[in-house]
This record gives C-alpha cells, sequence and structure tokens, in this order.
C-alpha cells in the first residue's frame, strides 16, 4: 500500500526528533528492563535483544543497558518499572491509547488524568477503546529502493503490509511472524530504522476542522513530553490543508 500523507511525514519526523531529547534514554533504559524479567541473555531473549538493538541505534551507552539489564533481571531491586496503558479520547472524540513505563503508577495515573483534562481529552473505561486497535508489528526503514521492489521484498519476507511514503518505509506484521519478517528484511538488504510491537488503528477517522486538528496535536505533543509516557496511539488522519 503507497500514498504519501503530510501528517505521516510530521509523526515520522516528530519521532526522530524526539530520538534525540534526553527523553529516549530513560525509554529505552526502561523497556531494557522490562524484557530483562524474562532472561538477562539477549541470545535467549527475543524482547530483550530487540530492545538493545533499538537502544543502540540512539546511541544509548553500553554502562547503561547493562545497567538497565540488571534492574530487570533482578541484580538491582533499587526500582520496578512497570508498564501501564491508558484508554482516553481525545478533541473531536478520537480513540486514545497511552502506553506508560513507570515506577509510580499513582504518579503517571495523576498526570495523564490532567493532561487529558487540561488539554479537552478524558479517560475511558477499560475495553471501551482496546477494541478499535490491533496490536501488530511494526518496521521502519528508509526508502532505498523503488516501490516495486519494496513491495516484492515485503511479500517475500512474511509481512501482511506495507505503506510507502515519500522518503520512508513501514511494514505492518503479526505479532507471532514480527521477529521473522524483521531478520528477513534485513537479510535481503532493508536498513531497519525502528522495529516495534505497537497498537495499529483498525480504521481512522478523519479530522474536519484545524481547530480540532490543533487541539489534538496539541494534547499529544503534551502526552509525548510526559517521561512516563512511551506512546501514544490514535484512531485519526489529519488532512494536508489542515495542517
Amino acid at each position: 500500500m503507497s500514498g504519501h500523507s503530510k501528517w505521516a511525514q510530521i509523526k515520522h519526523k516528530k519521532g526522530i526528533a524526539d530520538a534525540k531529547k534526553g527523553k529516549v534514554f530513560s525509554q529505552h533504559a526502561k523497556l531494557i528492563a522490562m524484557a530483562a524479567r524474562h532472561g538477562s541473555d539477549p541470545d535467549m531473549n527475543a524482547s530483550l535483544r530487540l530492545a538493545i538493538d533499538n537502544a543502540k541505534k540512539d546511541n544509548l551507552p553500553n554502562d547503561n543497558i547493562q545497567r538497565a539489564i540488571k534492574k530487570g533481571s533482578g541484580e538491582d531491586k533499587s526500582v520496578i518499572i512497570e508498564e501501564v496503558t491508558y484508554e482516553a479520547y481525545g478533541p473531536g472524540g478520537v480513540a486514545l491509547m497511552i502506553e506508560c513505563l513507570t515506577d509510580n503508577k499513582n504518579r503517571t495515573h495523576s498526570n495523564i488524568h490532567t493532561l487529558l483534562d487540561k488539554k479537552g481529552g478524558n479517560l475511558a473505561s477499560g475495553g471501551s477503546v482496546a477494541w478499535m486497535f490491533e496490536k501488530k508489528g511494526v518496521i521502519e526503514g528508509g526508502k532505498t529502493k523503488s516501490d516495486d521492489e519494496l513491495e516484492m521484498m515485503a511479500i517475500e519476507a512474511g509481512a501482511d503490509d506495507i505503506k510507502i511514503e515519500e522518503d520512508f518505509v513501514i511494514v505492518y506484521t503479526k505479532v507471532e511472524n514480527f521477529m521473522n519478517v524483521k531478520s528477513a528484511l534485513e537479510k535481503q538488504g532493508f536498513q531497519v530504522d525502528k522495529a516495534s510491537l505497537k497498537q495499529v488503528p483498525k480504521d481512522l477517522m478523519k479530522i474536519g476542522s484545524k481547530e480540532t486538528a490543533d487541539k489534538l496535536i496539541n494534547l499529544i505533543d503534551a502526552l509525548d513530553d510526559d517521561d512516563d509516557v512511551s506512546e501514544v496511539y490514535g484512531n485519526f488522519e489529519i488532512p494536508d490543508e489542515l495542517l
């Protein structure tokens, strides 16, 4: 599936910009610690190996990686990291999934509730939003080949879908095929920039006004700036003319 979207470009560039912030190191460390709960050897723990690979792409120092592994594996019991997901509605009634990594759930809940309240959103009851999303493997990389070549690579690797933008590519996979597809793409010469499991909306709501678009972007920026928030997913698309 191809198509160029200004909103997709903004989200992609924002992801690159976020990687330059100090917050990204702490988020990677938390993800590594959580993955290390299931084993401290990356050769035996695929989730840990992926978390380390992603952290290294953002230049997380090896000392930080090793400290995070010790925390997660139980060698360092001073901090316990937990994963918490909040379901919410934003301006215009869009559905949001807010994933957090925290060492204090009470603090995180209070912060998320306050941000939503200030920025035109509200927390939703459990299950009222989650059904609108599906967890998938998401593999992102640069556009170094033609559209036809990229689509063929994705098919041969066993991917479910591919989205080709102007200067980057997103490949979608089933959760159970994620690591195999990533490995197959890399063997074909696809340069993976980021790879992770994400909540992908089943359908997209098109935003109809500039006011709603601005409020949504303002809310998501505020959530992204919170140290405990790792990912924000929404089921909306903003037309180019509203950006």
